[in-house]
Formats: C-alpha cells, sequence, structure tokens
C-alpha cells in the first residue's frame, strides 16, 4: 500500500464539505430555522443497474403552538365507477395518515376533518362516518384507519375548498392557528382547492406527499408540483415532519 499524496486527501475535503451538503442549486448554504425544507431523497435509474444514492431526508421541525392537521375528505365511501385505481392508493395512505394523525395528537396539534357531505344535506357526521365504513364502501378501509375521536373537529364543506362556506376561518381563528399540514383526498382537487385558499390568507403550508393521493400518481404530481411551486408549499413526508412543543423559560 501506498500513502495517499496532498491532492487526494484536499479532493476528499472537498467533497465531503459540510457547506455543500443540503443546498439547492445557486443558493448558499441552509440556515438553520424551525421550519426549513427537507433534503430529496435521489434515485438513479435502477433499469439501467446504477447503485441507488439516497439523501438522508433532514426532519422538519414543525411548532405544536399555531399548527393544525387537516384531514380532507378521507372519510370517504369512494363509490364511484373506476375508484379501484384511487382505493389501492387510498389504502397504503389511510396508514401512513394515521401514524401522524396519532403523533401530531399525542403532541397537542388539533386534528381537523374537513370532510363531504355526499349530498346527504340531513345527516350528520357520525351518519357519514357510518355510511362510509359500511362493508358495502368501497372506502371502508381508509375511513376505518381515520376514523374521527371525541378530540377531534369537523368542518362540513358543500364544495371543493375546505374554506368555501364553512366555519373554517372562524374555527383556525379561535384555535389560533397560523399554518397548516393537509392531507387526504384528492390532491388534485380538494386538497388543491383547499391549499389555494390557505396560501391566500398567508398560511404556513405543510403538505406531506405520502399523505396525499389523487386518482392518478400523474394528477397527483402535478398537485404537488403546483403546490410546492405557487402556494410555495412544504412537500417533506409524514416521517420527517417532528412536532416541537416550546418550553417556556423559568
Amino acid at each position: 500500500m501506498f500513502a495517499p499524496s496532498y491532492w487526494s486527501l484536499r479532493t476528499r475535503q472537498r467533497y465531503v464539505k459540510p457547506s455543500n451538503i443540503g443546498a439547492w442549486p445557486n443558493q448558499g448554504p441552509r440556515k438553520r430555522a424551525d421550519v426549513h425544507d427537507a433534503d430529496e431523497m435521489t434515485r438513479s435509474s435502477h433499469s439501467t443497474g446504477q447503485k441507488r444514492t439516497h439523501l438522508r431526508i433532514r426532519p422538519i421541525r414543525v411548532p405544536v403552538a399555531g399548527s393544525a392537521l387537516l384531514l380532507i375528505d378521507v372519510i370517504n365511501d369512494l363509490n364511484f365507477d373506476g375508484s379501484e385505481a384511487l382505493v389501492a392508493q387510498a389504502e397504503p395512505m389511510a396508514t401512513r395518515l394515521a401514524i401522524l394523525k396519532r403523533r401530531a395528537s399525542a403532541a397537542g396539534v388539533p386534528c381537523i376533518y374537513i370532510n363531504d357531505n355526499f349530498g346527504q344535506w340531513r345527516s350528520d357526521f357520525r351518519h357519514t362516518v357510518a355510511h362510509c365504513t359500511a362493508t358495502t364502501s368501497p372506502g371502508r378501509r381508509v375511513s376505518k384507519l381515520l376514523r374521527p375521536t371525541k378530540n377531534d373537529y369537523f368542518v362540513l364543506k358543500p364544495k371543493h375548498s375546505g374554506f368555501f362556506d364553512t366555519t373554517l376561518d372562524t374555527l383556525l381563528a379561535t384555535l389560533r392557528i397560523r399554518r397548516v399540514i393537509l392531507t387526504g383526498i384528492a390532491g388534485n382537487i380538494c386538497v388543491l382547492f383547499t391549499a389555494n385558499d390557505a396560501y391566500m390568507r398567508e398560511l404556513k403550508l405543510f403538505v406531506p406527499k405520502d399523505c396525499v393521493v389523487s386518482n392518478t400518481p400523474e394528477d397527483n404530481e402535478y398537485a404537488l408540483q403546483q403546490i410546492a411551486s405557487v402556494l410555495k408549499g412544504n412537500l417533506t413526508p409524514s416521517t420527517a415532519l417532528v412536532f416541537r412543543k416550546r418550553h417556556r423559560r423559568v
């Protein structure tokens, strides 16, 4: 064996220089903040036989105070022609969202269900839950996984956006919410419409990309890119969201 040369050592040191890790092109090093964007996970093409490169996803600290988790149309019978593809995507998404909801609730983050009533204007939310969890409902597994508890909030929406003709504005103001974590179905319709209205109200947007589904993966990807580029939404996966409580100084 031979000792590495001076220049080879210098090359290695420059390659792993911390200030070059975690920065986007044409930007400087990341600044520390309570809430910041995650490093993307990059993969090379598997079909070419190249090795996959996984960058560690940086945890995102989300303050408990001023945050709310919004679950959009997850209590859903998914009973329409051609719903099989959406059901197949929604069931694993519901498992991930249920884990996120448990963590959020345990940390003290309010969880708000924003749901259609499927045209049943004389029913209440308990009737909607019973309908969507029935054995005849294609969306029963999703609805059972995300069944609300007595500590959760519920807002009935007549249209696509969770803000249009609803009490959501009043509820968020009462809870002093400044940032919302949007999740649910469908990403390119109700989630996107709600995200638009939240952005216009100057709410900070988090939309964990593993907790949103649409009729097709292509529709979902397009909606997420719109949320990220136009609405400045953070698409960090749910597993990297860390709820942080502020400790009072004594």
